[in-house]
């Protein structure tokens, strides 16, 4: 019996994925869930088991190429339909040295050398038995980058060099523009006063550090003020499908993740049911699986709201642009100090620029500011408004 390996359903707005990977040759033997092939979307790169026991059929697309969700990419036989040796296996059985004294590289690994075509015969592995890490491929690509410029001959000038994109970053350019081609999108901005909470967190960060196991942070804070103002203002949940407004009566929050390979967007689901420390916990297990390249499938799926923060890497001002199919997204920045008026007078303290982008063809601008300065003051005064804060 020949069963069929097909790109799984990726999310509600991923319709295709590029194939980076195959983990597994035609005529090697895989048991059920065993990682086969690994893709990559423009949020996430994933890792597809095997439906079933057998042995490896045949490939029908290759590493680079782009397909479509539900299409069929490979098969799985039993013992009898094992399909004979490629010409790759081949050599690999000639040089039997080789592959006993290299394990298999890591995932995260592995994922790095199809990107980049490495032979992993010219890198050394650091890894137990001597594994090929992530850190071992990386150092072999620079290498090798280094090597390639010094014999580069640019088109047109010594102080240029042509690189080609990714199939990941053109997949996220395409989509990037595709939603400033169908969305309407406004920004508006408002400033927040940081002072209570910067004294929350200095006043909570050792005792809170303590009974959770996960430091106090900023996103735990306005996450939960982005909850009640959308509980607030649904609209701000909704999205356009086709010539419907679909108002969702949960809140998943996506949190935008910088990796090495690009931002992606984990989503806490039904955050509407959790407290601070609960939001804290699940946005710091889903920034250590992104950057690590662990994220499931499940963990992209759902997302209802985005906050992006740029204010991590010095970012005073931005125009962040939606997820699709989402609404809206809240754009946090770096927190300075300012003088501001406080009761009339000049006082010095901690603020920071917010960005709310947002669908024009479903939000009001009334609706959007009011949204936005509905969070500016949960977290002006999060003691009034945030009660639930532990």
């Amino acid at each position: 019996m020949t069963i069929e390996i097909k790109i799984p359903e990726l999310g509600e707005s991923i319709s295709e994925a590029t194939i980076g990977k195959w983990l597994k040759n035609p005529g090697d033997k895989v048991e059920a869930d065993e990682p086969i092939v690994a893709l990559e979307t423009d949020k996430v790169a994933i890792e597809v088991p095997a439906p079933s026991d057998g042995f490896i059929g045949k490939h029908l697309f290759k590493e680079g190429d782009t397909v479509e969700v539900g299409t069929i990419i490979g098969t799985i036989g039993d013992i009898e339909e094992r399909t004979q040796p490629t010409e790759e296996s081949e050599k690999k059985n000639k040089n039997p040295i080789k592959i006993e004294t290299k394990r298999v590289p890591s995932p995260s690994a592995q994922r790095i050398i199809a990107e980049n075509k490495v032979d992993i015969n010219v890198i050394n592995g650091s890894g137990r038995d001597g594994q090929i890490l992530k850190q071992d491929v990386i150092k072999g690509v620079t290498e090798k980058q280094t090597q390639s410029s010094n014999k580069h001959k640019p088109s047109s000038s010594e102080n240029e060099e042509i690189v080609p994109m990714t199939k990941l970053r053109q997949t996220i350019a395409n989509r990037l523009k595709e939603v400033q081609n169908t969305a309407a999108i406004l920004t508006t901005f408002n400033e927040v006063d940081m002072t209570n909470v910067l004294k929350i967190r200095e006043k909570y960060k050792d005792k809170f550090q303590e009974k959770y196991n996960v430091k106090l942070g900023f996103m735990g804070f306005f996450a939960k003020a982005c909850i009640e103002a959308l509980k607030k203002y649904p609209a701000v949940n909704s999205e356009v499908r086709g010539t419907d407004i679909v108002y969702k009566k949960y809140i998943n929050i996506g949190i935008a993740v910088a990796t090495e390979k690009g931002l992606c967007v984990p989503v806490v689901k039904n955050a509407e049911e959790l407290s601070i420390p609960e939001i804290e916990i699940e946005v710091l297990g889903l920034g250590i699986n992104a950057r690590n390249d662990t994220l499931k499938i499940d963990d992209m799926q759902g997302g209802t709201f985005t906050i992006t923060n740029g204010g991590i890497y010095g970012s005073m001002m931005s125009t962040p642009i939606l997820n699709p199919p989402q609404s809206a997204i809240l754009g946090m920045h770096k927190i300075e100090k300012r003088p501001v008026v406080i009761n009339d007078k000049i006082e010095i303290r901690s603020m920071m620029y917010l960005a709310l982008s947002y669908d024009h063809r479903v939000i009001d601008g009334a609706e959007a500011v009011s949204f936005l300065e509905y969070i500016r003051k949960c977290i002006d005064d999060p003691a009034d408004y945030l009660i639930d804060l532990f």
